[in-house]
């Protein structure tokens, strides 16, 4: 069978997911150590294999026996990455079907800027059929990044659909927060217009970012802290705390930023 999906621009760099990764680790550390098979899948890698090697060290922090299974598309790619492949890695052709011998389902699949290049109605479908490869218990967490990782934004998704959406960047690098809208995954990135959750959501952290201006005295990190503090006070629902907010993150349950209304595309012309 062809691989399901189309080759994506391939580009990629050492660390450009290391938010991502951290996060993953933080998170959803505990439910990997309890995972029957510890197979995590880097969806979409890249024109190198940089993304997949690091996420294999990073999570054997977590549990030594972890295996990372890249899948990319392109049988150059993956032709290329070969020299890369050691114990615990390797690296096959495929797409969204997520291809795994004997029946192996993954624990974790990471898809990021894979979707970037597809329409916003493909997204739910996409979802659906990566979420059913997930082990029970599993995680899909899809979204997409800038060249070198300091904005990220990424949604985490179980057997059951989306959960929670990540906010993560590079404190020092940050004007003010909605500078994260460029990098919104697929399924809200068309949506950051007035009307729609992701719009308020935003509106609101910039709101909270200006009004949390005096504490920049004492560093970026306190500001966003701050800010994050006044989003929960304000009612919307953040699901970490402190521990995260200060690596430059917030997340919120997906309910929240969900879009208000069904995808209309662009007339042009």
């Amino acid at each position: 069978m062809n691989p399901i999906g189309t080759v994506t621009r391939g580009t990629t760099n050492p660390n450009r997911l290391r938010r991502m990764d951290r996060w993953i680790a933080a998170t959803f550390g505990a439910a990997l150590r309890r995972a029957d098979d510890p197979v995590v899948v880097d969806l979409g890698y890249g024109a190198a294999p940089w993304t997949a090697v690091e996420l294999l060290c990073r999570l054997r922090t977590v549990r030594a026996d972890t295996e990372v299974v890249g899948v990319e598309i392109d049988p150059e790619r993956v032709t290329a990455a070969a020299p890369y492949a050691r114990h615990g890695l390797r690296f096959v052709r495929g797409g969204f079907e997520v291809p795994l011998p004997a029946g192996r389902r993954p624990a974790l699949i990471r898809a990021a800027n894979v979707l970037r290049q597809y329409g916003e109605a493909e997204v739910a479908a996409v979802w659906a059929r990566l979420c059913g490869r997930l082990a029970p218990g599993g995680l899909l967490v899809e979204g997409t990044c800038d060249e070198i990782g300091r904005r990220h934004v990424w949604v985490a998704l179980g057997p059951e659909g989306p959960r929670t959406v990540t906010f993560a960047t590079r404190l020092g690098s940050l004007q003010r927060p909605s500078d994260l809208a460029e990098r919104l995954p697929k399924a809200l990135i068309h949506r950051n217009v007035p009307g729609e959750p992701v719009h308020a959501f935003l509106t609101e952290f910039d709101r909270a970012w200006a009004a949390a201006a005096p504490f920049g005295a004492l560093g970026a990190r306190q500001r966003w802290i701050r800010s994050a503090q006044a989003l929960r006070a304000a009612g919307w629902p953040l699901t970490d705390g402190p521990a995260r907010w200060r690596q430059g993150e917030v997340t919120v349950r997906w309910d929240a930023l969900a879009p208000a209304r069904p995808f209309i595309p662009t007339q042009r012309g």
